[in-house]
């Protein structure tokens, strides 16, 4: 095999070990990568406040009703309880009765509407904790799937850079530096002849190129200076 050839093998396994060496660096930074859950935890936390704020105002709305119709009661029984006959003090008491009558009705309507609101609020609620679930069990599963494709990467990673290594030591230690060089300044360094054409910077080779590329030696490509590869 020549030389061009076993450097563009290696090349291929190089490639490889980038590629998947690149797949690792995502997939360990998704790993705990959870701020999509937490975003959905303070939204819930901020539904329980409100459905918590709207508990106690339907609380004091009830004790705002209970108040009233208390005084309603105590106002009643003074108004026909005989013991007031002057007929002004009547009047004003009734007029009292009438207002804390009205409040009270204006009691009723406000604790029904914070009601219907507890009950949308406890909806929401209930439906946040639902989503979370389900997105802390898809989140469980995809931090399982990330371990699995990370430890089997890691393996893979290392059979192909025994494999490079294996290849490495069975190439002309002239041809590993030349091909070393050229990979610390453009990537890949060596590139494939195709119907006469450097696949590296598609210019056609001149018939001398061609030639000397078909001996197997390393030889460079007069344009980009990559090593030429002719199958």
């Amino acid at each position: 095999m020549s030389v061009a050839n076993e450097l563009y093998q290696l090349q291929e396994v190089d490639q490889e070990i980038e590629s998947d060496e690149e797949t690792l660096n995502q997939k360990v930074s998704q790993l705990g990568e959870k701020q999509a859950i937490l975003n959905s935890r303070e939204k819930l936390s901020e539904k329980q406040q409100q459905l918590e704020e709207l508990k106690r105002q339907q609380h004091s709305a009830e004790w705002e009703i209970d108040s009233l119709e208390s005084k309603i009661k105590a106002a009643e029984e003074q108004l026909y309880g005989g013991k007031i006959t002057n007929p002004k003090e009547l009047s004003n008491l009734q007029h009292e009765i009438d207002l804390l009558r009205k409040n009270r009705d204006e009691a009723e309507t406000n604790a029904l509407e914070i009601i219907e609101r507890v009950e949308q609020a406890e909806a929401a609620l209930a439906t946040g904790i639902k989503e979370l679930k389900h997105m802390e069990n898809e989140w469980q599963h995809q931090q399982r799937q990330l371990s699995t494709g990370i430890d089997e990467l890691k393996n893979k990673l290392a059979d192909l850079k025994q494999k490079r290594q294996t290849l490495a030591d069975t190439i002309d230690p002239q041809g590993m530096e030349c091909y070393e060089r050229i990979r610390k300044q453009k990537k890949p360094p060596v590139a494939r002849v195709e119907q006469g054409i450097c696949r590296g910077c598609r210019i056609s080779l001149s018939s001398s190129e061609l030639q000397r590329a078909r001996g197997g030696n390393i030889i460079h490509c007069s344009s980009c200076g990559r090593i030429l590869f002719l199958p």
